[in-house]
């Protein structure tokens, strides 16, 4: 069956013909300006052409042809915009097949496939709240690219080699004395990133240590004793000395409990895992083989580079002078080893700040030069950084936002608001804790998944609790009221039946609003998609939400006397929530039934 858009854009296309006299290869549909009435609009301007009439004679001339038919009541032109507004019925019978679809909006799987990379993070740190945006992000597109029919391979690359951990092992050594999370109660994660930033303050002491004594900036840098002995470890490791990879397996396996159950407190997940450790070599037998094809070319230090000037770029190093590898050689094995594993991906998405938008296009460029077709399906879903109204994020420094204390506090905020409205005394102390994760990590993903992934945002977390305004407590209140009078009217012997819906019943206009608000999902959906935005998702379920409690404002539900509306108003409730849960999901997000 044809959706209702499907349906105008064919009747617009019949009556553009027969005004004009000849078919017409296309027409140009879109919503209505909220400032008019109508739902649908036909821009006239290209169609002036082919009638020779003004833009606004011509919009006539089709809204008369179009309301001699049974889809639109009445039109409006505005300059060369024909505004029309579809008949009641037909709205009815909207709802009637929107209803019928429990998973509305879905696209049937068609096998194709995409992977979509996300979190990456390094091991010598617990995860921050841009992991958070980060997170939320990946795993929102895969699930929107899941509902869009796609099979998702969601994937991270584990930063697991390098400098970063080699300098929170040189930490231990000196100053851990066998400390464990264990011994420290210390989550794992949080007990390398203590010795990172340990690292930090003695490796600071020292070059401070060398200036007073004389010793050049540059050259402190590198002469300071800590330093010294990262680096070491480094080499050591790439040497594959036993006592070296023996605590590095140690601090990693720390790190990765510790992500472990970030991750499951987040309510994200992925299909496969790649260590850096894995790919680097082959990112590095990579790098070799174009410098024997001229690709690449050596210096006189051994170092390895790209030249990209030709391209509008600069020069980069992919292989330092002692053989070490940076995280470009990384990322070009990763990427191969990728499309080995999935020969069939249509694109491979990487999730990354923008502050790596440079990093990327180097990156693409490289794999393009090396002959891999595979780069054209690579893109980067770039997103802006995350601030608090404290300011900037400092990892180095120790003055991180951590993840886990954020969500803890957002879950204590949900557990503080919810206790002090009395809203769950006839609930258990696992319904009760449930509904404070639901309600507090819903705030918290929400918000940060509202705003553009492009733009740089400012995380307010006392706004993001609120159940008034743009919220996710808002949505979720919303589709809790929805169950709640659901299950009044089950009380009441009243149920939603969508067979029994009456075509003949008049709509009242905030009926109208959501019904065709409603109507817009599959769209909104495959521009979301399209767009590699969740931004698109959210503004769906807040306008949604927003129409249907005026809706349920103004309008009498239960207290209805005529039976016909009653059940059109309860299809419609039932309907909204359904479209509720299902967007909501798409980001991550649970909603409650009572709240």
């Amino acid at each position: 069956m044809a959706t209702l858009d499907e349906q105008i854009k064919t009747e617009i296309g019949k009556a553009v013909s027969a005004v004009v006299g000849q078919p017409v290869d296309s027409v140009q549909v879109q919503p209505t300006n909220p400032e008019f009435e109508g739902s649908h609009t036909l821009v006239c301007f290209p169609l002036t052409k082919l009638t020779r009439k003004s833009p606004e004679e011509t919009a006539r001339l089709i809204g008369e042809e179009l309301t001699k038919g049974q889809l639109f009541s009445r039109y409006n032109v505005v300059k060369g915009f024909l505004n029309l507004s579809v008949t009641d019925p037909v709205w009815v019978s909207t709802l009637q097949n929107i209803a019928r679809l429990p998973q509305f909006g879905q696209t049937v799987p068609h096998g194709r496939e995409v992977m979509i990379e996300y979190s990456s993070p390094n091991t010598n740190k617990p995860l921050h709240l841009g992991h958070l945006r980060n997170n939320f992000l990946g795993f929102s597109v895969s699930e929107i690219f899941r509902a869009l029919g796609y099979t998702v391979h969601r994937v991270q690359i584990i930063n697991d080699r390098g400098i970063h951990i080699c300098k929170s092992m040189a930490a231990w050594q000196l100053f851990g004395n066998g400390e464990t999370p264990e011994s420290s109660g210390i989550k794992g994660d949080h007990l390398v990133g203590k010795y990172y930033v340990l690292f930090d303050k003695q490796y600071k002491k020292e070059m401070a240590d060398l200036a007073a004594r004389g010793v050049p900036e540059a050259e402190a840098e590198k002469e300071a004793p800590i330093m010294k002995l990262a680096i070491d470890l480094l080499r050591k490791w790439e040497s594959k000395d036993e006592a070296t990879l023996a605590l590095w397996k140690t601090m990693n396996g720390w790190v990765y409990e510790g992500f472990n159950k970030t991750y499951r407190q987040m309510g994200v997940l992925f299909d496969k895992l790649y260590y850096e450790s894995d790919t680097y070599l082959l990112g590095k037998d990579e790098v070799l083989k174009g410098v024997q094809q001229g690709v690449f070319y050596k210096k006189e230090d051994g170092s390895v580079w790209v030249d990209l000037t030709q391209d509008g770029l600069d020069n980069k190093v992919l292989l330092r002078a002692d053989g070490t590898s940076v995280y470009m050689t990384q990322d070009i094995g990763t990427a191969i080893l990728r499309f080995r594993d999935f020969p069939n991906i249509e694109g491979q998405v990487y999730t990354v700040g923008n502050e790596q938008e440079y990093h990327f296009k180097v990156l693409f460029l490289i794999l393009k030069k090396l002959g891999f077709a595979f780069a054209d399906k690579c893109y980067h879903l770039s997103y802006g950084m995350v601030d608090l109204p404290t300011g900037k994020m400092k990892s180095r420094e120790g003055t991180v936002v951590d993840a886990d204390d954020l969500m803890k506090e957002m879950l204590d905020e949900a557990e503080n608001q919810t206790r002090a409205l009395g809203k769950i005394d006839e609930m258990t102390d696992a319904q009760a804790h449930e509904l404070f994760d639901m309600v507090g990590m819903g705030a918290l993903k929400f918000f940060l998944l509202k705003v553009d992934p492009k733009k740089r945002m400012l995380f307010d977390p006392a706004e993001s609790i609120q159940l008034q305004g743009h919220t996710g407590p808002f949505i979720q209140y919303t589709h809790a009221r929805i169950q709640a009078l659901l299950r009044k009217a089950a009380e009441l012997k009243v149920s939603p039946n969508t067979d029994a819906l009456d075509l003949s019943v008049a709509l009242d206009s905030a009926e109208l609003q959501v019904i065709a608000l409603l109507n817009s999902y599959p769209v909104r959906l495959q521009e979301a998609g399209r767009t590699y935005s969740p931004a698109v998702v959210a503004a769906f379920a807040y306008d949604l939400a927003k129409e249907y409690n005026q809706f349920y404002q103004s309008i009498s539900i239960l207290g209805e006397t005529d039976k016909a509306k009653v059940n059109l108003r309860l299809c419609l409730s039932l309907t909204v929530g359904r479209a509720l849960k299902h967007s909501m999901s798409l980001l991550g997000i649970r909603v409650p039934d009572k709240m």
